[in-house]
């Protein structure tokens, strides 16, 4: 039976479990937190940097600040997309007044901007605020088409 990993992002630990138990809300091996939210959740530079590099599953990760008015406005969309890829795609956002080397490292010119990660690789990217079922989308087709 193959096997997900999937970082916690709450304590960053690397967790490995059965790719049928992803839909029974599995919980973290060590902090028992939730590894799959319908909530995007938000991470330090470190957590991200260990999820993008190991996750199986795909990750979409909002590169924001809180001074930025198209990515506060962009919150509930990013908010519906990720109750709507629940159990496909994790979501989380990064604060990048917080954690400028977050910038520094993934090349971000400008925000709000989208990268989709799986499996160690960067697989697709998006700037500018957007509609959830542009998100949506966007997120399903580049899985799709890294998958195939």
């Amino acid at each position: 039976m193959p096997a997900v990993k999937l970082t916690c992002l709450s304590c960053g630990q690397v967790n490995r479990l059965p790719e049928e138990r992803l839909s029974a809300n599995p919980k973290c091996g060590i902090c028992g937190a939730g590894l799959i939210a319908a909530k995007p959740q938000p991470v330090d530079f470190a957590t991200l940097q260990e999820a993008a590099r190991n996750d199986d599953m795909p990750l979409l990760v909002d590169f924001w600040a809180p001074w930025c008015g198209p990515c506060r406005a962009m919150a509930p969309e990013f908010e519906k997309a990720a109750q709507a890829l629940k159990g496909r795609v994790r979501l989380v956002k990064i604060d990048t007044q917080a954690h400028p080397q977050a910038s520094q490292r993934w090349n971000i010119r400008g925000i709000p901007a989208f990268i989709l990660f799986r499996s160690g690789r960067e697989i697709a990217r998006e700037a500018g605020a957007r509609p959830a079922a542009d998100l949506i989308r966007f997120a399903e087709s580049a899985a799709r088409a890294r998958t195939s």
